[in-house]
């Protein structure tokens, strides 16, 4: 799966920006984003919408699809497999189940000792 990546992006506006030697705020001008935003865009702190990207690409001269990367895939079922892990993994995976199982009594007797209480009222 691709997503946009902030830090392209950031790349990206800021060299282009820097290279045809326009300000935050004339680049806000010409896009019709505040200058703040455009800060932001440069700073990896705002992901733009697709209009905004897209006016910043018309204006700087970038491919939108360029700014898109592979989303890393998630290792958290591989956690999960007591062969990958080392034996710190393990006990902490253990440790993590026990409370799981622990709390989920607590919350089954509750259940049982609420409706008991309610059958006595």
């Amino acid at each position: 799966m691709r997503i946009l990546s902030a830090v392209k992006l950031s790349k990206t506006v800021s060299g282009l920006r820097n290279t045809m030697n326009l300000t935050q705020a004339e680049l806000g001008e010409r896009t019709g984003l505040h200058r703040i935003m455009i800060g932001r865009i440069e700073r990896e702190d705002f992901t733009p919408s697709i209009a905004q990207l897209q006016a910043l690409a018309d204006v700087l001269g970038f491919e939108i699809t360029d700014m898109f990367v592979e989303k890393e895939q998630s290792q958290s079922f591989i956690a999960l497999r007591s062969e990958s892990m080392n034996e710190v993994e393990k006990k902490g995976v253990d440790t993590l189940l026990g409370m799981m199982f622990a709390l989920r009594q607590q919350i089954l007797l509750r259940r049982k000792f609420e409706h008991e209480s309610e059958n006595q009222a």
